[in-house]
């Protein structure tokens, strides 16, 4: 009888529904006014606490949607950061990835998204009913992001700006940003699957009992921090040469160890290795540097005595510093994990906070006493520290804002975003929605209504191009793609992997 109680407690509070009372004492409670008064009394009682405990859970589903929200418009921000960076970087170089050491706005994006991925597994993964068809899931979705990866940026695809496609498959890009996002993600999932059985349902009392708790975790970021520094520093790197796409062949003589800077470190000599020197990233940033052009930090032609290392390829999302990008991921799940065991958003907030302070701390000092410098390109350990204490930084802040102080609706528009993250990420930050109509042109391919709409209401009228370029990518693209994914949120229609 208490499942038809619990089913109407509407009823309850009215004092309606008392079966159980009256099936026990068959009709005599009013005959026993003491003993009838104490058993309604008693089931009262019972019938309040169960209400309570239902009514208790009801925030705790409304507390889920927050930090989805808040990750979501994480992720979205993400997105935005990336077709700001990709679209109007040329025109503004110093938001456009760093040449070499340092960090600029460009160089947030890929960490923030293995931070995202992170902070989604510990979410996703909170609970596993069955671990075998959880690694089937892990690995689906693994392959599917490798298909995406290679299809959108190994070649094939040449939007937004020339009208085909196909790719040699001599020179065929194998790696990518959704690539190494398939490496993190896979990695990081097989071990809070794998270690499902050896997580703790109560953390024990100390600081440190979060760590010590997913040890596993830890375990697994340390032993990719472990193989990224071993090759890093013990591993030869010799002379190598390579053939431009005017068929003059470059030879860059190396023989070392341990070196940091473009020509002969470790992290490309893996790639080629692996890989085939023809299918690695032909543009790589480190031609903007002094030393290859004299439009340092904007792009250029190169300089007469411009080193042969300058016209070289390499893989900015290669496989060595992709194992290192595993750490970012796993700094991420971190954080997740705060948030399944912190109920309040002050003891959240010290664990996060704390975390990134120490992470920025650890960086700086490496960048600035050169030990180790922020290098992006070659995904380094202070990398690492500096943009993940970043992420921890935006996400705590995002989440004081939405969560904490209810700021929800200005935010709306990257929570959209985020909801449709891979569809923003195909069609905008890809390319294939400008190159759709790019398709539909008239007389020339470059008379088409994106050329118009950026020549004749943005460029003409600021009498501008960096400006008119900037204005279209915020305009035109930005909020363009907020309108749509919050159109397509309404609508119920999403992307997902």
């Amino acid at each position: 009888m208490k499942q038809a109680v619990m089913a109407d407690p509407g009823k309850m509070e009215e004092g309606l529904a008392h079966e159980q009372g009256k099936e026990k004492h068959d009709g005599k409670v009013m005959g026993k006014k003491g003993a009838g008064a104490e058993d309604i009394i008693e089931n009262e009682k019972e019938e309040k606490i169960e209400l309570q405990q239902n009514l208790e859970q009801q925030p705790l589903v409304k507390q889920k949607t927050k930090r989805v929200a808040t990750l979501d418009a994480f992720r979205g921000l993400t997105i935005v950061l990336m077709i700001l960076v990709d679209d109007a970087g040329g025109a503004y170089a110093r938001i456009d990835h760093s040449p070499w050491n340092g960090c600029t706005l460009a160089d947030f994006v890929m960490p923030f998204f293995l931070f995202i991925v992170g902070v989604a597994i510990a979410l996703a993964l909170k609970k596993i009913p069955k671990i075998n068809a959880a690694i089937k899931k892990i690995c689906l979705r693994t392959l599917k992001l490798l298909f995406w990866g290679v299809l959108l940026q190994g070649g094939y695809s040449h939007a937004p700006n020339d009208l085909v496609y196909g790719v040699d498959m001599k020179q065929i890009r194998w790696c990518g940003i959704l690539q190494r996002i398939a490496l993190v993600y896979f990695i990081v999932a097989l071990i809070e699957t794998l270690t499902t059985k050896r997580r703790p349902t109560v953390l024990e009392p100390g600081h440190l009992s979060i760590f010590t708790a997913y040890r596993w975790q830890w375990i697994g970021g340390f032993v990719a921090f472990v193989i990224y520094m071993t090759t890093t520093y013990s591993l030869y790197v010799p002379d190598w040469s390579f053939v431009d796409d005017k068929g003059h062949r470059y030879t860059v003589k190396c023989g070392m160890r341990g070196h940091l800077g473009p020509a002969c470190n470790a992290v490309g000599y893996v790639d080629r290795e692996v890989w085939g020197i023809n299918h690695l990233y032909s543009s790589p940033v480190w031609q903007r540097l002094k030393a290859c052009t004299h439009s340092s930090p904007s792009s250029g032609p190169f300089r007469e005595d411009a080193p042969s290392w300058c016209r070289g390829p390499f893989e900015p999302e290669g496989l060595l510093s992709s194992i290192m990008a595993i750490l970012s991921g796993t700094i991420g799940i971190h954080y997740g994990h705060v948030l399944i065991h912190f109920k309040g958003h002050r003891e959240r907030l010290k664990q996060w906070v704390s975390m990134a302070l120490g992470l920025l701390i650890v960086a700086i000092i490496l960048h600035f006493t050169d030990a180790i410098p922020i290098n992006k390109q070659l995904y380094s350990f202070s990398y690492v520290c500096f943009t993940a204490g970043a992420a921890g930084i935006v996400f705590s802040g995002l989440y004081i804002l939405i969560d904490v102080w209810g700021f929800r609706t200005p935010f709306l528009f990257l929570e959209w975003i985020g909801m449709n993250a891979m569809l923003v990420f195909v069609l905008g930050a890809q390319g294939i929605l400008p190159a759709f109509f790019n398709g539909w042109y008239y007389e020339s391919t470059n008379n088409t209504l994106v050329f118009w709409i950026q020549k004749h209401i943005f460029t003409n009228v600021w009498h501008s191009e960096r400006l008119g370029t900037l204005l279209y990518v915020i305009f035109a693209e930005i909020v363009f793609y907020g309108v749509l994914s919050g159109i397509l949120h309404k609508l119920g229609i999403y992307w997902k992997l």
